[in-house]
């Protein structure tokens, strides 16, 4: 196990976080999920470029479709069933790369 489940008192810190910046909590997966949009596909594909690389770094991988200048984005820790901080520390970076 890479990261332990989000505890009840981290869930009460970073959910109203993650939500207040455009993240949806999905209950039943357990997951968060957020829909980037960019001026075109090229702006697109390069940010989710720059977010794969730091998914390799932070070694945890979104589940994310791309249709030209929108990117669907669902972040949870399967190895534990539900959010971990590895979730919470990819879509912190996640926003940072979309606002440049």
């Amino acid at each position: 196990m890479l990261s332990p489940p989000l505890t009840p008192e981290e869930r009460a810190e970073f959910l109203p976080e993650l939500t207040a910046a455009g993240w949806s909590h999905d209950t039943d997966r357990d997951a968060v999920s957020r829909t980037y949009t960019f001026s075109n596909f090229v702006e697109a594909f390069g940010w989710m470029t720059r977010a794969a690389i730091w998914a390799e770094k932070l070694n945890h991988h979104p589940e994310w479709a791309n249709v030209y200048k929108t990117v669907d984005v669902t972040l949870t820790s399967h190895d534990v069933e539900g959010l971990s901080m590895r979730d919470v520390k990819m879509a912190r970076k996640m926003d940072a790369l979309a606002k440049g």
